[in-house]
């Protein structure tokens, strides 16, 4: 439905997590029946979970750790981890770092070129844990990088931006924009993943590439300013729908069934399961995985565009390391405010509203439900505890 913004300017309302609920239906179901297994290409993973691909998140340790829980974990290539041989020094002097300096020197760190031979290295690093290996590459760099990192081993390229479109327009003869349709058909049969995107046209473009899985999210990450900075964006539930919705219509024409994965903007298991309710196959998480013990940013966490040269879409957020990165995926959970267990939350929110996959969650019940944070929680948020923490042990407070 549009409103009027003003004269001749229309717009649709958008909803975000917070906005929605999921409906419980008429059948309940055994969390041990519950299959929250996804395929991506010939892989099979046991949780629709991936790590996005952050210096603070993803480092290949941490990589194989995540790999063996059974989710997928995206190494940036343009990252610390393949400009440094010892990204471990880097990586704790960026924890040290004021907040009234840590962009700029975030600047500093990152002018130092990408090597090559640490591209193989990191990917080899991963294989070495037996696990399958992603990794990302921006549109303005993947032809440069991307056979360094097949010949190394790499299962999934993800091609990923904070923007990623099928056509980018350039006047610049110098520098052709990529031909996605083209590239993802000399990369068959490696499976591509694209985004990210916030729309239906953009979606079902991108899918129409020939990709096997789309990114869902424009600026809803805890650490991402790009909707302060260019005002763009598109609130998550909204966006996802729109997207899967792109799918079904590329199903139709196709007969392809391409991965929608949700990335950004989900703090607990409640977000996820919403995520998967309005039609992701998988999600994928960033400042919920940084707090983990292992997580190799110390701590901290930064975004893809924090340390952009002229123009920073992004700022370097304190996590609360308060559990491993078991507990936070697959529990136990200590905590109460639904920042742990998060595979097995969404697996309780499946069974509890009957659900047995997620091709069928994605068809339950959503109802907009703006009280549904603060409907009766008076205690709690008085309290800070449960759902008044509002997700405190995710993102902590700058230094």
């Amino acid at each position: 439905m549009e409103v009027e913004i003003g004269r001749g300017k229309k717009a649709r309302r958008a909803y975000g997590f917070d906005d929605v609920a999921i409906v419980p239906s008429r059948r309940t179901r055994d969390p041990d029946d519950v299959d929250i297994s996804w395929t991506l290409g010939p892989y099979r993973f046991e949780l629709p979970l991936l790590a996005a691909a952050l210096d603070g998140v993803v480092s290949p340790m941490t990589a194989g750790q995540l790999g063996k829980l059974g989710g997928l974990a995206v190494l940036n290539l343009e990252g610390i981890q393949c400009r440094y041989e010892d990204a471990d020094e880097q990586l704790a002097r960026i924890a040290t770092f004021s907040k009234d300096i840590a962009t700029r020197e975030l600047q500093d760190i990152y002018r130092e070129p990408v090597k090559p031979e640490l591209i193989a290295q990191r990917i080899k690093e991963i294989k070495s844990h037996g696990v399958v290996a992603a990794a990302s590459l921006t549109p303005q760099q993947v032809r440069k990088y991307y056979e360094i990192a097949l010949d190394a081993g790499l299962d999934i390229l993800v091609i990923q931006g904070t923007v990623v479109s099928a056509e980018h327009v350039s006047k610049d003869t110098s520098r052709p924009p990529l031909n996605l349709k083209e590239f993802i058909r000399e990369l068959s049969p490696i499976p591509v993943i694209v985004g990210g995107c916030a729309s239906y046209h953009t979606g079902l473009h991108l899918m129409r590439t020939g990709a096997a899985g789309v990114l869902v999210g424009v600026g809803p990450g805890a650490i991402c300013t790009t909707r302060g900075v260019l005002g763009l964006g598109v609130p998550q539930a909204t966006a996802i729908a729109d997207v899967a919705a792109a799918r079904s219509q590329h199903m139709l024409e196709t007969g392809d069934y391409v991965r929608v994965i949700a990335d950004g903007g989900m703090r607990n298991g409640g977000d996820i399961a919403k995520a998967i309710a309005c039609g992701a196959d998988a999600v994928m998480l960033g400042s919920a995985l940084a707090r983990a013990h292992e997580a190799p940013g110390h701590g901290m966490n930064w975004g893809m565009a924090t340390f952009h040269p002229t123009l920073p879409r992004g700022t370097r957020v304190t996590t609360t390391q308060n559990g491993t990165l078991e507990e936070i995926v697959k529990g136990p959970a200590r905590e109460n405010d639904g920042t742990f267990n998060l595979m097995g939350a969404l697996r309780t929110s499946m069974a509890t509203c009957g659900y047995q996959d997620i091709s069928e969650f994605n068809r339950a019940e959503l109802m907009v439900a703006p009280s549904l944070q603060t409907e009766g929680k008076h205690l709690q948020r008085e309290q800070a505890v449960g759902m008044g923490a509002t997700g405190k042990a995710t993102v902590g407070v700058a230094d």
